[in-house]
């Protein structure tokens, strides 16, 4: 049995086929971590939904931003952006059902046998595993309980920026939220800035990439992420970072978790056409 990573697909259903016919995939042996971000700018959400659900046990997904993104939109909490493209799931038969699946997803998973853990954004340097495994069970429950449209109503925003321990109800959830889902730079203090998106090295001199701090109660953990595609693939210090830009026309990369091999991509020459299109104003 294989176990292989990999990162945000965000629609680019081809790619992912292509990808999972290279690593000779089969559902009925291997199994397929993805790093949230399964819909969403690209052209086929739809298709990546029902092929990933599809897959049962052998696929592991955590929640993205734009997988949340979706979820609000589908509650009719937030307005739909120019670039948003996962009108193919909201208008499909199978609708409701892509969406409940969706909304049971976890934020983070963690195998203690394969000695990872994967999460769409980061964790909090504030976090160990324990506290970060409790954080995301507090988000799971909400958004697998009667009370989650009010939820998806509160859950945007960029405050509060600090973790504490004494965080209580939406500000809590929604700190939450924003960590394992939008977090790529921070301050010293670990609080989160939301406005720099550019490569580790862009940024100004008071922020650093969050794994990055050197007080990191979660150093000793080996972290599967995607969401920063600027950073591309990266890994260093504990961080596996997969998000190699698919969306922007790159690659699809996974990582095969189980053997530690080096990193098997395929090129995503489908989105460069769209990107070229959008481009020439096509």
């Amino acid at each position: 049995m294989a176990v292989y990573a990999i990162g945000d697909v965000q629609g680019c259903y081809e790619p992912l086929l292509r990808l999972l016919d290279k690593l000779h995939f089969d559902p009925d042996t291997d199994r397929i971590w993805l790093t949230g971000d399964l819909v969403n700018r690209g052209p086929h959400s739809v298709e990546t939904l029902r092929h990933i659900s599809a897959l049962g046990p052998a696929a592991t997904t955590v929640l993205g931003n734009h997988d949340l993104t979706l979820l609000a939109v589908a509650e009719g909490h937030v307005k739909p952006g120019k670039k948003d493209t996962f009108y193919d799931v909201l208008d499909a038969p199978d609708a409701a059902e892509l969406l409940a699946w969706v909304r049971g997803l976890p934020m983070l998973h963690h195998d203690d046998a394969l000695g990872f853990t994967m999460v769409h954004g980061g964790l909090s340097p504030h976090w160990d595993l324990a506290l970060a495994q409790a954080c995301a069970h507090e988000v799971e429950a909400v958004l697998r309980g009667p009370g989650y449209p009010e939820f998806l109503a509160h859950m945007f925003g960029s405050e509060p920026r600090a973790w504490r321990d004494d965080l209580e109800g939406l500000p809590r959830l929604r700190h939450i939220v924003n960590v394992m889902t939008r977090m790529r730079f921070v301050f010293a203090d670990g609080s989160l800035c939301y406005d720099q998106k550019g490569a580790p090295g862009s940024q100004p001199p008071d922020l650093m990439p969050w794994f990055e701090v050197p007080w990191r109660r979660n150093a000793d953990l080996r972290i599967i992420t995607g969401h920063w595609a600027a950073l591309g693939y990266f890994r260093a210090r504990g961080i596996y970072a997969l998000d190699s830009g698919c969306i922007w026309g790159q690659h699809l990369t996974a990582f095969r978790l189980d053997a530690h091999e080096v990193p098997c991509c395929v090129d995503c020459w489908e989105m460069r056409k769209v990107k070229n299109r959008e481009d020439q104003g096509i």
